[in-house]
């Protein structure tokens, strides 16, 4: 999955994204999560407040959240943008 197909998904289906979708999506572009109870926990690799956090509502994933994961992406895919220019 790339970037642009991981924000693609989420945003067609925002409001009813499941969790587990969303863990799947955060597990593969920001490694494993810290576990503290229902919050799982994602490093990002930049300065600045560098964490997600996202956790399960009856399965779903919270809308504000699938909103800092996609915005997570984004800055994620402009890095990667700003690197193949360099090289």
């Amino acid at each position: 999955m790339t970037i642009s197909e991981a924000v693609e998904k989420l945003e067609r289906e925002k409001s009813g994204t499941r969790f587990s979708h969303l863990l799947k999506v955060c597990e593969e572009f920001f490694g494993s999560p810290r576990i503290k109870g229902s919050h799982h926990i994602f490093r990002t690799p930049w300065q600045g407040d560098p964490r997600l956090n996202i956790q399960s509502d009856k399965g779903k994933a919270k809308p504000y959240q699938v909103e800092q994961v996609l915005a997570a992406l984004r800055k994620l895919d402009g890095i990667h943008d700003e690197n193949r220019k360099v090289n």
